[in-house]
């Protein structure tokens, strides 16, 4: 490549090809590992320990739980332990577990990464984008319901408002008999609270499994929404969209130290993994370092200041080109 060259479209997609190739012994000990710890975490909350002990354990579950999620991301988009029947097996448990079923996880973000940063369109597998003018125009139960899904509040309550209602009982009503899975996370998630409490008593249920799982679905839904949600953020109409501008410039690159990066499965190196989704999540810090196309993107973090900043973008302004809060 000559100095000075800067790569677009299949260009860069293929310079980023060499890294979409997994090593089988490190994605199998990332499995491995993340699970046990998970398992063991899940032992220790149902002992009668301390509550400052327990809670606790419970930030350190909810974080493996959000890197067994990202693995098991990974997973889905083949980037991880492709064709293997066991891996696949333990992802399909977990993803029901944790109340995002395969089915409609795969087709939802699927299409979240074929039409990311769309103006219009993209707000299937993602928060929904409103121009300044178009909310203006909307009726108050259309601004009502939009303010909804984007509020804080959403967020924070995620494992029942984007897990067990959106990802489980309105996929399941949405299409019954492609996302039976959802029916049957449904019915999981009755039967191991009333099996749990029945057994070992409600704090057990309520600390080794409800607790760590609602901070896990809050953390998740946040840097969802962060990463598509942030200060400098492009949002395209559709005649001008193009897929290597939309990872590059509308997802985001969390900073993040070692230890989150550890917990988050490098899920803050967003605009690579949109770039090329097959690249498995610890590849993603080695292509940023050789690729320098990769190495300018739009930062966000998880500084109460980071957060405010992104929570606060509401609307697209084409006249403005940026993300806005809410008119007067």
């Amino acid at each position: 490549m000559a100095a000075g060259t800067v790569r677009t479209g299949k260009e860069l997609i293929d310079a980023t090809r060499p890294f979409a190739q997994e090593n089988l012994l490190r994605s199998w000990w990332a499995l491995g590992s993340t699970f046990a710890l998970i398992f063991a975490g899940v032992f220790a909350l149902a002992q009668p320990l301390p509550w400052p002990i327990r809670l606790a354990l419970a930030v350190v579950q909810s974080l493996l739980v959000v890197r067994g999620f990202v693995l098991y991301h990974d997973h889905v988009h083949t980037a991880l332990l492709r064709g293997s029947p066991l891996a696949r097996a333990i992802f399909w448990s977990f993803g029901v577990w944790v109340m995002a079923p395969p089915n409609v996880w795969r087709e939802t973000h699927n299409y979240h990464h074929a039409h990311n940063a769309k103006i219009v369109g993209s707000h299937i597998g993602s928060y929904p984008v409103q121009t300044v003018q178009w909310w203006k125009s909307a009726t108050a139960n259309e601004r009502r319901l939009y303010a909804f899904i984007r509020h804080p509040l959403t967020i924070l309550f995620a494992y029942f408002t984007a897990f067990l209602l959106d990802m489980c009982v309105l996929a399941f009503l949405r299409g019954k008999k492609k996302r039976w899975d959802s029916l049957f996370a449904i019915v999981l998630f009755a039967a191991l609270a009333t099996v749990v409490i029945g057994r070992f008593g409600f704090a057990v249920w309520a600390w080794a499994i409800f607790l760590p799982h609602f901070i896990a679905a809050m953390l998740g839904a946040y840097l969802f929404y962060a990463q598509h949600n942030y200060p400098g953020v492009l949002l395209q109409p559709r005649e001008l969209w193009a897929y290597d501008r939309a990872a590059l410039e509308s997802s985001s690159f969390m900073e993040m130290g070692p230890v989150m990066n550890y917990f988050t499965g490098n899920i803050g190196y967003h605009h690579i993994h949109h770039l090329n989704p097959g690249i498995p999540y610890y590849r993603l810090p080695e292509a940023m370092a050789a690729i320098r196309e990769l190495q300018s993107p739009g930062r966000t973090s998880l500084s109460p200041s980071g957060i405010r900043a992104c929570l606060a973008l509401k609307l697209w302004d084409p006249d403005a080109g940026e993300m806005v809060g809410y008119p007067a």
